[in-house]
């Protein structure tokens, strides 16, 4: 069973978030709120408002076990842009462009997909060796 919580329209950069989404998948949301618990800044706090949600939505809503979750995923998109206007020289203007966000966060039950790892835990990856070239010297 996959549960589903959304925070719609956050006034922060995607950009910001997006690399914590990546550090929490994989992980219980316990364990992923005391994570980012320790972390500084307006990203971790809405993150795991987020985490949290998803965590009630499936106590409540879908009578799931909360030791038995686990982040499936995080997903971070693009919301609308506040336009803004900042005076410069010579009597112009720039336009600044204050981002917003979409968060979406997944959850699911651990004996329905027990294959599910962290993303960030280091993988092994087999290189393919290629034979040396000869040379020509051109005789």
């Amino acid at each position: 069973m996959e549960v589903i919580a959304q925070l719609k329209y956050i006034r922060i950069s995607p950009k910001k978030i997006k690399a914590l989404g990546r550090l929490a998948v994989g992980l219980t949301p316990q364990q992923a709120i005391d994570k980012l618990e320790h972390l500084s800044g307006k990203a971790p706090k809405l993150l795991s408002a987020a985490i949290n949600s998803a965590k009630g939505n499936a106590v409540n809503n879908l009578k799931l076990n909360s030791q038995n979750l686990i982040i499936k995923e995080v997903i971070t998109g693009k919301g609308p842009f506040f336009k803004r206007w900042q005076p410069v020289s010579r009597g112009m203007a720039h336009q600044i462009k204050k981002r917003t966000t979409h968060l979406k966060v997944k959850l699911v039950e651990k004996q329905s997909s027990p294959q599910l790892k962290p993303q960030n835990s280091k993988q092994l990856v087999k290189e393919k060796k290629t034979p040396p070239k000869e040379k020509n010297n051109g005789t």
